[in-house]
């Protein structure tokens, strides 16, 4: 997943991202509820983890835009304040749950798998990704080409997942520096190449046609 943390406190930011990045996610951080609202109305995420008390713009006003826009991108709401009217206070600006602090990180992640799924299962097929014979099953986190299963590691997952989200389309390496690896340079590696050739061996050998291309000079594209 690509995930959005808006929270103004140094260590409780710093706690998430690591915890976050450690379980394969991409992480974007914002101290301030307007930086906050400025990248999730122009980036895309899977999810948003916001606190309610933020400089500049709280958290709750920043949820109501949201929602008022139309974005409908799940988001934990994190509060030190923690009864019932606070916590329905919360629901009702438009937040899928709601999480008292302090609380354990290993909650946190399974709260925020929880309203991912959710968002999953009532969209109609929005649970698959589907290009050409290749289907990843973002429920059961399983990738079949053609029918036949196949095992990815969690950056190649990740790789394939960027990728069947923009079918068709060039994606560059710097693309999926930020969105893969969390990069917002480049570190002069070879990783990207590395990672697309495992990738490229596990859907497209053995297969008629392949899926996976490589546009020199630009980056790569999955499908026509």
């Amino acid at each position: 997943m690509r995930v959005l943390v808006v929270e103004d406190d140094p260590q409780t930011a710093a706690f998430l991202g690591k915890g976050l990045r450690e379980e394969g996610h991409a992480v974007d951080l914002a101290d301030n509820g307007k930086d906050g609202l400025f990248l999730a109305t122009t980036e895309t995420y899977d999810a948003l983890v916001l606190d309610r008390m933020l400089p500049g713009l709280d958290g709750l006003t920043l949820l109501r835009t949201l929602r008022g826009a139309g974005n409908h991108t799940p988001v934990l709401l994190l509060s030190a304040l923690g009864d019932v009217d606070h916590r329905v206070e919360g629901l009702r600006s438009g937040s899928d749950d709601y999480l008292a602090k302090p609380f354990a990180f290993v909650e946190l992640s399974a709260r925020l798998d929880g309203i991912v799924r959710r968002k999953a299962d009532s969209g109609a097929g929005s649970e698959k990704l589907v290009v050409a014979d290749l289907v990843l099953d973002l429920l059961r986190h399983e990738v079949t080409r053609a029918g036949k299963k196949i095992a990815l590691q969690p950056r190649e997952y990740r790789l394939l997942e960027y990728l069947m989200r923009h079918p068709g389309r060039a994606v560059t390496r710097t693309m999926l520096l930020e969105a893969v690896w969390d990069y917002h340079f480049d570190p002069q590696t070879n990783v990207i190449d590395v990672h697309v050739s495992r990738l490229r061996q596990k859907i497209d050998a053995g297969f008629e046609r392949p899926l996976l291309q490589t546009l020199r000079g630009i980056g790569y594209r999955l499908g026509d």
